[in-house]
């Protein structure tokens, strides 16, 4: 027979208790939810890039053709032109949203982004060698010149913040992006005044686009977007760890250096990857992982997966408002973002105070 203590403590004062899952399975299992929301919308805005362009096409067409393709005017525009420009705009949101969390954790500064360390411009820069000095003009051509720079930037970063026998902090590693960034600016400028023809190439790069780049562009920076993924995925907790400190992350087992060392490689594989093949693009690496912290908290396992997937929805939405408003023509994805991120950047900035991280 039950004792009536135990019976009192099961039961609880107001009856029997309830049973359910804990609060923090719970709290999962709505974040998972929400993922899967971000995900649904993943699928419409891609949908949406493939039906909408400058060409009017009918939506019963596009879905014709999009599953089975038979070589008509209709075929070519869906398969060569929209579905590699909405693939790239996919890899190029994720590397941007993904390599912008990682700067912000990396450098407990939520106003980084992707090129504070300087890896955005050392991209601009081998692209501007190419042009400039080599007479490259294809974007095949000059990715790869694109990926070395902003490998190179990233190197030489690190090196400058590591000097003098110290660490290389978070502080240290921003002022050396800071003096690298201004040297390659002004390096930049003064390649592109000598060279008029090299001028008029990269003014249209430097804006940002998607358009015009086909598979080929595609597959030369997918293996840089997955690997640079995977180590950013890796990281994401032992970043939590140093979000208390980097002695508290080394109580805990993080190896500090090794961790920042890979997060900078990451970095400069993502953003080079993503500048390499669209041209520089802001906000979306600076406002999705704000929007991401706002929902789901400062756990960057779920920073990370948000900004996966709600940057592409950003970018690619943003395409597609730009061939919209700019029809007959198009208006460059980069300044869509521009003119939808820093709003929206202000309205994140105005409900909340963003804290360091």
């Amino acid at each position: 027979m039950t004792s009536s203590v135990e019976t009192r403590v099961s039961a609880g004062p107001h009856g029997p208790a309830p049973e359910g899952p804990p609060p923090r399975r719970a709290a999962n299992a709505l974040l998972g939810l929400g993922l899967l929301s971000a995900l649904a919308a993943l699928v419409v805005v891609a949908l949406l890039s493939v039906w909408v362009g400058s060409r009017g096409i009918s939506f019963n067409d596009t879905w014709r053709v999009l599953w089975s393709p038979d070589g008509s005017e209709t075929s070519v525009i869906i398969h060569q032109y929209r579905i590699p420009r909405t693939v790239l705009g996919l890899l190029v949101g994720m590397a941007l949203g993904l390599s912008g969390a990682l700067m912000q954790a990396l450098t407990r500064n939520p106003l980084a982004d992707p090129g504070l360390l300087g890896v955005s411009l050392g991209a601009s820069t081998g692209v501007v060698v190419a042009m400039g000095i080599l007479g490259i003009g294809s974007v095949l051509g000059y990715v790869w010149f694109a990926l070395l720079g902003a490998a190179l930037a990233s190197v030489l970063v690190y090196v400058l913040g590591s000097s003098g026998r110290k660490v290389a902090t978070p502080d240290r590693l921003v002022v050396a992006g800071a003096a690298v960034t201004a040297v390659l600016y002004a390096f930049n400028s003064a390649v592109l005044l000598l060279n008029p023809r090299a001028f008029d190439q990269f003014r249209f790069w430097t804006v940002g686009a998607l358009a015009g780049r086909r598979m080929d562009v595609v597959l030369a920076v997918l293996p840089f977007v997955v690997v640079g993924v995977a180590v950013a995925l890796v990281l994401a907790p032992p970043l939590n760890a140093l979000a208390l400190g980097d002695q508290t992350g080394r109580a805990l087992g993080v190896n500090v250096n090794r961790t920042r060392l890979l997060g900078a490689a990451a970095v400069m594989l993502l953003c080079g990857a993503a500048t390499a093949a669209a041209g520089p693009i802001g906000f979306v690496g600076l406002v999705v992982p704000h929007v991401a912290r706002f929902v789901v908290g400062p756990d960057q396992r779920w920073v990370m997966a948000y900004s996966m997937l709600l940057a592409p929805v950003l970018l690619i939405g943003a395409d597609v408002l730009g061939r919209v408003l700019g029809a007959p023509g198009e208006i460059q994805v980069g300044i869509v973002t521009a003119f939808v991120g820093a709003p929206l950047f202000i309205a994140l900035c105005r409900r909340r105070k963003l804290a360091m991280l």
